[in-house]
């Protein structure tokens, strides 16, 4: 296996990188479209409401809670405004109940921050909405592995280039660990950096990728623990 030299970081996304995530929103998404079977069909409901997520994404950013309320905005627009008060907290409780679901840690990232801590500097680089990222955080039990942790409103090439320089590194001692290409891989590969890929079973359609990219710079794993032979360290 080709390797990755002369890393100073690695930054891990959260979400469906370190514990699950997106299977939460799969799953509430499915109790808000049985919510709304008489006025549409599943696929109609998760249409619109992709579409409303999609135009408030500039003004709330990621996260549960602004999922929350793009499922309250949807549901007006599916119902014709006819949702009652009563449906609008069951659909504010999806949210809250999401909030409080436990962090489940995916196969072999704590022995692999174990290891890897001890010989390189950590950190998390992720986006999303800061108080609920810091939850997840403390509950998985990880923040003793992390030097420095990043909630981004969103990961683009200048979010990096922030960082990078906060770190006070060259984008090329940087490797980004993370499940989304579009998000945590080709941003960092673009300004220099390292992208490792570990594919989750369950992607937002906001964060996918058509055409597959191909770059000396960027490497596909199918465990976290493979990360540890990938890094020359």
């Amino acid at each position: 296996m080709k390797e990755i030299n002369n890393i100073k970081v690695v930054a891990f996304d959260a979400d469906d990188t370190l514990w699950v995530n997106e299977t939460f929103f799969r799953e509430a998404e499915a109790v808000f479209a049985n919510m709304l079977t008489e006025y549409a069909s599943e696929q109609e409901t998760l249409r619109i409401l992709y579409e409303v997520e999609m135009s408030n994404m500039e003004l709330y950013g990621y996260g549960i809670k602004a999922f929350m309320l793009s499922l309250i905005e949807a549901a007006n627009i599916i119902s014709g405004f006819r949702i009652t008060a009563r449906q609008t907290d069951e659909i504010i409780q999806i949210g809250k109940d999401m909030l409080n679901k436990p962090v489940d840690l995916l196969d072999g990232v704590e022995p692999t921050l174990q290891l890897l801590h001890k010989r390189v500097k950590l950190i998390v680089a992720t986006k999303g909405d800061l108080l609920d990222q810091e939850r997840k955080l403390r509950k998985s039990g990880l923040l003793d592995y992390f030097h420095h942790i990043e909630v981004m409103s969103d990961k683009n090439t200048a979010s990096y280039a922030a960082l990078i320089k906060h770190l006070d590194i060259e984008a090329s001692e940087l490797v980004m660990v993370g499940n989304s290409v579009k998000s945590d891989i080709l941003p960092v590969v673009e300004l220099g950096g390292w992208g490792v890929h570990i594919p989750f079973h369950t992607t937002w359609h906001h964060e996918e990728v058509r055409d597959p990219v191909q770059s000396k710079h960027i490497f596909k794993i199918e465990r976290i623990d493979q990360l540890i032979p990938l890094l020359n360290i």
